[in-house]
């Protein structure tokens, strides 16, 4: 399965899961976003972004050098729960 068709189930069983007057209040938020011209200052498919170093949950320090040496690196910023 491709990611993109593992992104469009996602989406689909989220549509089944979440109550319609939570996913309008989702797309309201993600449009108001867009309309703040967010998208434009992000990063882009392909963009580099320059290297970087975090804590993992040991508070041991892990960096993004020492991550692509081992193939790809996919960044998520999950900004927690409500």
């Amino acid at each position: 399965m491709s990611l993109s068709e593992k992104l469009r189930q996602i989406s689909d069983g989220a549509k089944q899961r979440i109550p319609a007057e939570a996913r309008e209040l989702m797309m309201k938020a993600t449009k108001e976003l867009r309309e703040s011209g967010i998208m434009e200052k992000a990063q882009g498919i392909g963009s580099v972004l320059p290297e970087f170093e975090l804590l993992d949950i040991h508070n041991k320090p892990v960096s993004s050098v020492d991550l692509l040496k081992q193939g790809p690196l996919v960044l998520t910023f999950y900004r927690g729960d409500w």
